[in-house]
C-alpha cells in the first residue's frame, strides 16, 4: 500500500517521507521476506515489482533526497538478496549513484552533503556485497575527486579507503594520479586542505600497504613541510601506523619530538617512534633463516622497552593510558615468547634425539620421548602453555575496552588468536599428535574481513593450520625437525604482518566510567569500620555512570553488575569450628541504571572476629548481553568485634564461674 501511494502521489513532500519509511525497512530482515515467495503464489513478485518500479523511478528523480532514497532501495535490495540475478537493479543503482555523486559534489551546500554522505555509504555497501561493481565505483570517484568541492572530497577519500580496505581496486595507475593530486593539494594552508591531506594520505596508505616507495615518502614528507602544520602531521603519522607503514610513521613521529609543548606529548611521541621503529625491524624477516629472526626480534624488543618506559612517563592521573600500556607489554611478552620458541627448535639441532628416540617412544608409550632432551625438560609444554597465558591475557585486555571500536577489538583478538594458533601447533606437532581437534581451529573464511590487516592475517592462519594438519597426517608421527621448522615458520609468517596500531590506541571516541559511592564508608580509607560479630552489615552500593561527549557510539550499557567479596585478613581472638559458608561472603546482583543512577544493598556476614577486606568491582553489561570488565574496584576494611555479652560469658568460663540463671535465660531468648 505504502509502494503504490509512493508511486501514485504527485506531492514530492509526501513521496519523500514514504520513501524515507521505505529505504529503513529495505535495510533490515524484512526485505529479504517481501522478496521470498510461498511455493505456488504470485502475490510476492508483484508486490516486489512495486517496490523496484517505484526505487527506479525515483533515483532519476531532480529532487536529491527522493533519488538518494531511491538508489538506497536499490542498494538495500542488491545487498540482502545476494541469492538472486538482479543485474538491472545493479546497473540502476550505480548509475543513480554516480549521478548523484557528480550532482552534489559541487555543491557545499548542507543539504547536498548530506546526500552525498548516503550515496557514499551506499557505494560502500553496494560494492562489499558485489565486488565485480568495484572497479566502476572507484574510476568514477577518481574522476569526480579532481573537480570536487574540498568539503565533497574529504568524504570521497573517506570512502575511497573503506573500498580498499575491503578490496584491493587501487593500482598503480591510480596511486599515480593520487599522488599528484596531493601535489596540488599540498600548494594550501587551509583548513580543508588541512584535512584533505589526511584523507588522501590515507588513501595512499591503503593502497600500498605492503610497502611505500622512497619517491612516495619523499613527496609526503615535502608537502607536509611546506604547507602542513604539526597537528596534520601527527594525524597522517597516526594513519601510517594504523595502516602499517611504519618507517613512514618512525620519520613523522621523529620529526614532531621538538614541535610539542609538554613533556607528556613529548614521552607520547617518543613512545610511538620507538614502537614503529620496534615493527620496522620485523620486516626484514625471512623463512628458513632463523638466527636472522632471532636478531630481528631482539632489536624490536630493544625498541620496544625504551618504548613503554617513554609511554609510562606520558602518562597523566587523568589519562593513565592502561589500553595501551596493557597492549604493547603484551606485544613484548608475545614477541619474548616467539623468541623463546624458536631458541628452543633451534637446540634441537645442536642436541638432536637419540637414533632410537623413536623406539624408546614405542616401548614406553611416551610419544614425547621421539624429541629428546627438549620435552624431557618440558620446554615445549611451557612454551605451549606461555602461548595459551597470553591468549588469555589479550581476552582479558579484550573484556575491559568497552569504549573500544570494532577494528580495535578484532585487532586484539587476531593477537589472541596468533597465540592459540601456535599453542595449537605446538600441541599438534608434538605433545599430543594423536588427540589433535583440527575443526576447532578451523577458519571461518574471510568473508567479513574489513581490513587488509585482517585478511593477511587470516591467510596465515589458514596457511599454518593446513601445514599443521599435513604433518600431521601424513607423516604421523612427525619428526623432530618438521615439526620444529613448521613452528618457526609459522612464526615468522606471523611476525612479517606488520603490526596495525588501531583508532583506540591513539584516540577515544566513546569515553564511559563509573563511580561507586559505598555507605557506611570511614573517614579514614585506611579505618576499618566496627561491626559485632552476631549482627549483619548492610553495605548499601551507589554508582553514577558517566559519558563522554559521544555517549554510546559503540556499545550502550544495558545493566551495571555488581560483585562483593570479603576476605579474613587478620584473626583476633580464638578459632572457633565455624561452617564453611559463614567465613566469606560472595555476592553479586544486576541492577539496571535510571538516567544513569543506580543503587542497591547487600548484607554481609562477619562471624569471625578479626580485619575483613571487602571488595565490590563493577562491571557492565551491554546491549547484547556480552560483559564486560570496565571497573571500578573499591575496597573498604571492616573488624569484627565480639559482642559484649559473649564476651562476658567467655571471660567467666576462663575464670571458673558459671553462668548466672538470669544471664543463661537472657541467652536463650536475647535474639528475639
Amino acid at each position: 500500500a505504502l509502494c503504490e501511494s509512493a508511486l501514485q502521489t504527485p506531492y514530492d513532500s509526501l513521496k519523500l517521507g514514504m520513501l524515507s519509511v521505505l529505504s529503513t525497512l529495505s535495510g533490515t530482515i524484512a526485505i529479504k521476506q517481501y522478496f521470498s515467495s510461498a511455493p505456488g503464489t504470485a502475490a510476492a513478485p508483484a508486490k516486489s515489482f512495486d517496490l523496484v518500479k517505484l526505487a527506479q523511478e525515483c533515483c532519476y528523480h531532480n529532487n536529491r533526497g527522493i533519488a538518494a532514497h531511491g538508489v538506497r532501495i536499490l542498494t538495500n535490495i542488491s545487498s540482502s538478496c545476494q541469492d538472486k540475478d538482479l543485474l538491472p537493479l545493479e546497473q540502476d543503482a550505480v548509475f543513480g549513484l554516480e549521478a548523484l555523486l557528480v550532482l552534489c559534489s559541487q555543491d557545499d551546500s548542507p543539504g547536498a552533503q548530506a546526500t552525498l554522505k548516503i550515496t557514499l555509504t551506499c557505494m560502500v555497501k553496494l560494492v562489499k556485497c558485489r565486488p565485480h561493481l568495484s572497479q566502476s565505483v572507484v574510476e568514477c570517484l577518481l574522476t569526480q575527486l579532481h573537480s570536487a568541492q574540498d568539503t565533497a572530497r574529504i568524504l570521497m577519500c573517506h570512502c575511497l579507503a573503506a573500498i580498499a580496505m575491503q578490496l584491493p581496486v587501487l593500482a598503480d595507475g591510480i596511486l599515480e594520479d593520487l599522488m599528484d593530486l596531493y601535489k596540488l593539494i599540498g600548494q594550501s594552508a587551509t583548513d580543508k586542505k588541512q584535512e584533505l591531506l589526511v584523507s588522501l594520505a590515507t588513501v595512499i596508505f591503503v593502497s600500498s600497504q605492503k610497502a611505500l616507495s622512497s619517491e612516495i615518502k619523499t613527496v609526503i614528507k615535502q608537502q607536509l613541510e611546506n604547507a602542513s602544520n604539526g597537528w596534520t602531521a601527527y594525524r597522517i603519522a597516526r594513519q601510517a601506523s594504523r595502516m602499517g607503514n611504519h618507517d613512514m610513521a618512525r620519520e613523522l613521529y621523529q620529526s614532531l619530538l621538538t614541535q610539542v609543548a609538554s613533556e607528556h606529548f613529548y614521552f607520547w611521541l617518543n613512545s610511538l617512534k620507538e614502537f614503529s621503529h620496534a615493527e620496522q625491524c620485523l620486516t626484514g624477516l625471512q623463512e628458513d633463516n632463523y638466527s636472522s629472526a632471532l636478531s630481528c626480534i631482539a632489536e624490536a624488543l630493544k625498541s620496544y622497552h625504551k618504548g613503554i618506559a617513554s609511554l609510562t612517563a606520558a602518562s597523566t592521573p587523568l589519562n593513565p593510558l592502561s589500553f595501551q600500556c596493557g597492549f604493547v607489554k603484551l606485544r613484548i611478552d608475545l614477541l619474548q615468547a616467539f623468541s623463546q620458541l624458536i631458541c628452543t627448535c633451534n637446540s634441537l639441532k645442536t642436541s638432536p634425539p637419540p637414533a632410537i628416540a623413536t623406539t624408546i617412544a614405542m616401548t614406553s608409550g611416551n610419544d614425547l620421548q621421539r624429541c629428546g632432551r627438549i620435552s624431557n625438560q618440558a620446554c615445549m609444554k611451557h612454551s605451549m602453555e606461555e602461548f595459551r597465558n597470553l591468549a588469555t591475557r589479550y581476552a582479558d585486555l579484550y573484556q575491559s575496552s568497552f569504549d573500544a571500536d570494532s577494528a580495535t577489538l578484532r585487532n586484539v583478538e587476531l593477537q589472541q588468536q596468533s597465540c592459540l594458533l601456535i599453542s595449537h601447533a605446538i600441541e599438534a606437532l608434538i605433545l599430543d599428535p594423536e588427540s589433535a581437534n583440527f575443526q576447532e581451529y578451523s577458519s571461518n573464511g574471510t568473508a567479513h574481513v574489513e581490513s587488509e590487516y585482517e585478511r593477511r592475517m587470516m591467510s596465515v592462519f589458514n596457511h599454518v593450520l593446513e601445514e599443521v594438519e599435513s604433518l600431521n597426517r601424513k607423516y604421523a608421527p612427525v619428526s623432530y625437525l618438521a615439526s620444529n621448522t613448521c613452528l618457526c615458520n609459522a612464526v615468522i609468517a606471523l611476525l612479517k604482518v606488520p603490526l596495525s596500531f588501531q583508532r583506540y590506541f591513539f584516540q577515544k571516541l566513546q569515553s564511559t566510567s563509573i563511580k561507586l559511592a559505598l555507605s557506611p564508608s570511614p573517614r579514614n580509607p585506611t579505618e576499618p569500620i566496627a561491626v559485632q560479630n552476631n549482627q549483619q552489615l548492610a553495605l548499601k552500593v551507589e554508582g553514577v555512570v558517566q559519558h563522554g561527549s559521544k555517549p554510546g557510539l559503540f556499545r550502550k550499557i544495558q545493566s551495571v553488575c555488581l560483585n562483593v567479596s570479603s576476605v579474613l585478613q587478620s584473626k583476633s581472638g580464638q578459632d572457633y569450628k565455624i561452617p564453611i559458608d559463614n567465613m566469606t561472603n560472595e555476592m553479586e546482583q544486576r541492577v539496571e541504571p535510571h538516567n544513569d543512577y543506580f543503587s542497591t544493598q547487600f548484607l554481609l556476614n562477619f562471624v569471625i572476629l578479626g580485619t575483613h577486606n571487602i571488595t565490590v568491582e563493577s562491571s557492565v553489561i551491554d546491549s547484547n548481553g556480552i560483559v564486560w570488565k570496565t571497573g571500578p574496584k573499591t575496597t573498604i576494611f571492616v573488624k569484627s568485634l565480639e559482642d559484649p555479652y559473649s564476651q562476658q560469658v567467655r571471660l567467666q568460663q576462663q575464670q571458673g564461674q558459671p553462668p548466672s540463671q538470669q544471664q543463661q535465660q537472657r541467652t536463650a531468648y536475647s535474639r528475639f
